[in-house]
């Protein structure tokens, strides 16, 4: 029998997620946005609590969460802001890699110092002239004897530039498409890795996206992550797992508006009685509400399938792609209900709008994940 029921460790998990949100993100999320800055003061405070990474496993320090207790607590903290909680999703991310593919040896090297302290990762895919077409990336890592020499640029990485470890996709051998890409593991504090710009953006303003350039980075012959050849499929086996994360943040996105709507459309008055009064806009808020409800279904439905290690890739594009369309949707709807005033900073809804456009971006385009589901369902 199928059961949306929360286990008692879970409620108990998003009680206290919900708890931190409510009292250090939603005060600060509206400073944050403005500044741009990484919000360093809130994630030393999760740490310190034990709510920090999320898929580290438990042997190294980490909390080792299922993948549907992983949507319940993105929800969360997306719901207080998109993002501050990209710092955790940043991090499974880049973290994802190697527990895909390390060697237990790898794991041991790389793995303790994010138990240690707050530190971060990034995951180094996506390049200027290779945005959705990975086999156009032009960062090359060239044998030289047991090493290899890493050489390009990677662009809109989360938490480009101070990281402590990069997990970075480049060329090994040309004329091979997506079958000469490789994986490897690179230090933060290497010889050769900068940061270049960093990006000013729309939305998502709190979460550090930037370049990362490496010029002649060594990279020990150890920390190629799998078999030469094989970055592309690890690359593809992690945001099988990682997209349905995206969907959650969706869903908290979503969630907020919704909240913040229902919350206006009870106090606001026109023509005598509350705007909720109004079929225009009761009607607004019952389709905004039924559209969240599907989109978290949705995204349980992707997690629970990848806990039970029935790793579909079609569910993880679908619940991206679906509830990514939902953010966009209800926020935009959200700005309506509170009409001039949804327009103005002086309300949380005009953010959760230009936050909510990143999702339909990132770990793939929508129309990239019309391509997924489309190529499984032919294939």
């Amino acid at each position: 029998m199928i059961s949306f029921e929360l286990t008692d460790e879970q409620r108990e998990m998003q009680t206290m997620v919900r708890k931190f949100v409510k009292n250090e993100i939603i005060p600060v999320a509206a400073e944050y946005d403005r500044t741009s800055e990484m919000p360093w003061p809130i994630i030393n405070k999760a740490f310190d609590i034990g709510l920090w990474n999320f898929n580290l496993p438990a042997r190294y320090g980490g909390l080792e969460l299922d993948h549907v207790t992983e949507a319940i607590l993105i929800e969360e903290l997306s719901f207080g802001c998109l993002g501050i909680s990209g710092a955790w999703d940043g991090n499974t991310l880049a973290l994802t890699p190697i527990l895909i593919a390390g060697t237990e040896e790898q794991q041991d090297r790389w793995l303790p110092q994010f138990a240690e302290s707050p530190v971060l990762a990034a995951f180094c895919l996506t390049e200027p002239s290779a945005g959705s077409d990975a086999a156009g990336m032009l960062t090359r890592a060239e044998k030289d004897g047991d090493d290899y020499i890493l050489n390009g640029t990677k662009c809109f990485i989360t938490h480009g530039g101070i990281s402590n470890m990069y997990t970075v996709f480049a060329k090994t051998e040309r004329g091979k498409g997506t079958k000469g890409i490789s994986a490897f593991l690179v230090a933060g504090d290497a010889p050769g890795v900068s940061m270049g710009k960093v990006e000013d953006k729309l939305g998502d303003r709190a979460s550090h996206i930037a370049e990362v350039i490496f010029e002649n980075v060594r990279v020990p012959g150890k920390d190629l992550l799998g078999k030469e050849g094989a970055g592309f499929k690890i690359a593809m086996q992690t945001l099988d797992r990682t997209r349905m994360s995206i969907g959650a943040a969706a869903v908290g996105v979503a969630r907020r508006a919704l909240e913040e709507s229902i919350e206006y459309a009870k106090t606001r008055t026109q023509f005598g009685k509350p705007i909720g009064g109004h079929q225009a806009i009761s009607f607004m808020l019952a389709d905004m509400a039924t559209k969240v409800e599907a989109a978290r279904s949705l995204v349980l439905l992707a997690a629970s399938e990848i806990d039970a290690h029935r790793i579909d890739p079609k569910y993880g594009a679908m619940c991206k792609l679906f509830a990514g369309d939902i953010a966009m949707e209800v926020t935009v709807d959200a700005v309506q209900i509170h009409g001039g005033y949804g327009y103005m900073k002086d309300y949380p809804v005009e953010k959760l709008m230009r936050d909510a456009k990143i999702l339909q971006i990132y770990e793939g385009t929508q129309q990239v994940q019309r391509m997924v589901i489309s190529g499984i369902l032919l294939s």
